[in-house]
């Protein structure tokens, strides 16, 4: 395995924390998707789907939550930098017979420093903004797998989940 990638880049000389100078990374387009669920009881699901929570239009509230947990990525995750993004998008698919909801975050930009942090984070919010608006009548919702599907651009190029195809 290639020696650069087994380092830790996120520590200086005396072993401390700092954020990685991206001043000489050549500005690419990039991208990247991640992918995680929420699953639920079916009295439940079926309620989201029916638009019957009480705090509101469940999927359409998490899609804005999820958005703006991508504009906010830098102020939650200390080493992150504060970056552009040129786009975000996030979807929902119902898997009835599972009982849960598919989310799937895909951020954009063009820059010296990835959006894998922003798309996981995306993912990340929008499930606990289901499970917040859906908390008063199923506490025992659990938030899933959530991971980096895929990313691309960059000097380490194309990659794609090998353990989530």
């Amino acid at each position: 395995m290639d020696k650069e990638i087994l380092e830790f880049t996120h520590f200086n000389d005396a072993g401390r924390s700092k954020m990685v100078d991206v001043t000489e990374k050549k500005s690419t387009q990039r991208v990247a998707i991640a992918k995680g669920a929420i699953a639920m009881k079916k009295e439940t699901l079926q309620k989201v789907i029916d638009g019957q929570m009480k705090k509101g239009d469940v999927l359409g509230v998490a899609q804005i939550a999820g958005i703006m947990g991508v504009k906010r990525t830098a102020d939650l995750i200390p080493m992150c930098h504060n970056i552009f993004i040129s786009g975000s998008d996030i979807d929902f698919e119902i898997d009835e017979v599972n009982s849960r909801i598919l989310i799937e975050a895909t951020v954009k930009n063009s820059g010296q420093t990835g959006v894998e942090m922003e798309a996981l984070t995306a993912v990340s919010v929008a499930a606990l903004t289901i499970y917040d608006m859906c908390k008063a009548v199923d506490k025992e919702m659990t938030i899933e797998t959530i991971y980096l599907a895929k990313k691309t651009g960059g000097k380490s190029g194309e990659f794609i989940n090998p353990n989530h195809q």
